[in-house]
C-alpha cells in the first residue's frame, strides 16, 4: 500500500518541550518531522499538531515551528490517543512524534479500527527508550499499520520526478 498526497494528513503527536527533553533521539525525529511538515506545506497536505496537556508539557517545540504549513491546526488533549479530537478528512493518515509505545500507538490503533489506512514514520517517532520504541513498531506493523521511513513516504508522496516539488523536496533530504 502507498501513501497518496492526495489522499493524507500528517499528524504530528505530542513534540512537547517537556516530552522532548527525555528523548534520546530527539533530534534525529525533530529534523524528520521538520521535512515532513515542510513537504506536506508544499504539496497541500493537512497537518494536524497535538499536545498534550500543554499546561503541564508546554507546546510543540520551537523549533518545529519554522517549518508549520500556515494551515497547519494545533488540538489540546488529554487522552493519549489524538484520533478523537482529530478533524480528519481524508482516508490515509501519516503519523510522527512521542512517544511511540503510548500516543503514537494508540492513536494508530484507534485510527486505524475506525477505518482509516494509517502509516506510522519510523524515523519520525521515538520513545525514552529504543526498546519501547521498537516494541511499539512492531506491535502496530503486526495490527497491519504500515510502518515506513520518511524518505520512502516523501517519494511516494511526490510519486513522480515530474511533480513540481521534486527537486524542492529531494534536496530537503540531503
Amino acid at each position: 500500500m502507498l501513501v497518496r498526497s492526495a489522499d493524507s494528513s500528517l499528524v504530528v503527536i505530542d513534540v512537547q518541550e517537556k516530552l522532548a527533553a527525555a528523548m534520546a533521539a530527539r533530534e534525529q525525529v525533530e529534523r524528520a518531522i521538520a521535512i515532513l511538515l515542510e513537504a506536506a506545506g508544499l504539496l497541500n497536505i493537512p497537518v494536524f499538531l497535538s499536545e498534550q496537556y500543554p499546561k503541564g508539557l508546554g507546546h510543540t517545540v520551537s523549533e518545529l515551528s519554522t517549518n508549520l504549513p500556515a494551515t497547519a491546526q494545533r488540538v489540546e488533549k488529554t487522552a493519549f490517543s489524538a484520533c478523537g479530537c482529530l478533524p480528519l478528512t481524508r482516508g490515509q493518515v501519516v503519523l510522527a512524534g512521542m512517544e511511540a509505545h503510548v500516543c503514537v500507538l494508540q492513536t494508530a490503533f484507534e485510527l486505524r479500527a475506525a477505518g482509516r489506512e494509517v502509516f506510522v514514520v519510523a524515523d519520525a517517532v521515538c520513545s525514552r527508550t529504543e526498546a519501547n520504541s521498537r516494541n511499539a513498531l512492531d506491535r502496530m506493523a503486526a495490527a497491519g499499520i504500515v510502518i515506513t521511513n520518511m524518505e520512502s513516504l516523501l517519494f511516494e508522496w511526490l510519486g513522480d520526478a515530474a511533480n513540481e516539488h521534486f527537486r524542492t523536496i529531494s534536496k530537503l533530504i540531503r
